[in-house]
């Protein structure tokens, strides 16, 4: 995974806080977006290619998936998970 970031490494790397502002957007948005939909979703400008290197590092990451329909997040925090096991039928 290190050999993939070193080859496509940016002059500019994305900013923690621009990172979690995509999350955010993506997290709250009702289903899949295309990237211009994400572009003027997010509160503040990013540019093109720090934007698409976040997406790469966030799908990379298991969050979101990029299909034809667009970008969806599909993670779920654990403890959500362990709440719907207990309520869940065992098998």
């Amino acid at each position: 995974m290190a050999y993939l970031y070193a080859k496509t490494r940016l002059a500019h790397s994305p900013t923690l806080r621009t990172v979690l502002m995509v999350e955010d957007t993506l997290k709250n948005a009702e289903g899949p977006l295309r990237l211009p939909g994400l572009k003027s979703a997010l509160p503040k400008k990013v540019m093109h290619n720090t934007l698409l290197e976040i997406l790469d590092y966030l799908q990379l990451s298991g969050k979101i998936v990029i299909g034809t329909k667009g970008i969806l997040w599909v993670y779920t925090p654990r403890a959500e998970l362990e709440k719907l096991a207990e309520g869940g039928i065992e098998l």
